[in-house]
């Protein structure tokens, strides 16, 4: 009983602080900042590297293209760098994707920690206020809605799973994922972009309900591929700065690995509509 009521305690006060947050954009950008902070020191620890350089390389690249980005007026070469910091990114993240189904145990040398630190999470941060922003001016209903969708797929994934679940959908890294688990994420994920579409008044149904598939699939594989760096760390929370839940980075895995996928979405979007 005490231990759900410290979980259901340091989950409401992370979900306070984020909704609070989206409310004004320097609050966002400041919040996510101190979220990339703590979620970069977390998986420096998964990964053995020590170094203070990606601290450095996080504050540089999350400042130029998170912050600055959105309050320049020079957007044409922003905007293009920015582009080919996403190219970088996703390139790094289906890398991972292959080493997830590949490999049974993701290659860590040197070069290859810094290139993680830097484009599988540092520059993946960048994309979660650019989100806010992809229109031109601040909306934090788009980002609201993702983190919504995150939490609905989550939620459903762990329900089906737990009462329907029978075939394991990656066994090595995470045992208790399903396949059943999987797709009733998805499904209720769907059904909630209806609502998110009602409520929200930003992009059409149609939009939403792609969304909600790139976020349950994309953010499922972030959340499989973060699994398999504990699992090679040998430990069970990423952190513990979370008490009943672990660490940042076990909360936001999903959202970060899907965060430039929606950003490109989005930015789509904006060309066809």
């Amino acid at each position: 009983m005490r231990e759900t009521l410290i979980r259901a305690l340091s989950g409401f006060v992370f979900i306070t602080l984020l909704i609070i947050s989206f409310f004004n954009q320097h609050s966002l950008i400041l919040i996510f900042f101190v979220f990339g902070l703590i979620c970069l020191s977390e998986f420096k620890k998964l990964i053995g590297l020590e170094s203070k350089i990606p601290y450095i390389l996080f504050t540089v690249i999350y400042f130029i293209f998170g912050y600055w980005n959105i309050i320049s007026n020079e957007t044409n070469i922003i905007d293009v760098a920015t582009q080919i910091l996403q190219v970088f990114t996703i390139f790094v993240q289906l890398f991972l994707i292959k080493d997830l189904f590949s490999e049974k145990t993701i290659p860590l040398f040197p070069l290859k920690k810094y290139l993680l630190t830097t484009f599988y999470l540092s520059s993946a941060f960048v994309f979660l206020p650019l989100i806010t922003n992809y229109s031109g001016s601040f909306d934090f209903k788009i980002l609201l809605g993702s983190f919504i969708l995150i939490w609905v797929n989550d939620s459903f994934a762990y329900l089906v799973g737990k009462n329907f679940g029978k075939q394991k959908l990656f066994s090595r890294i995470s045992p208790k994922k399903t396949v059943e688990g999987f797709l009733g994420g998805v499904f209720f994920a769907c059904i909630a972009s209806y609502f998110i579409f009602i409520f929200t008044e930003t992009l059409t149904f149609n939009y939403w309900l792609i969304l909600s598939v790139i976020i349950s699939t994309i953010g499922t594989i972030g959340d499989l591929i973060e699994s398999k760096f504990k699992r090679q760390a040998n430990v069970k929370d990423s952190g513990n700065i979370m008490p009943g839940h672990g660490g940042l980075l076990d909360r936001l895995d999903s959202i970060i690995f899907a965060a430039p996928f929606i950003y490109l979405f989005l930015r789509i979007t904006t060309y066809v509509s």
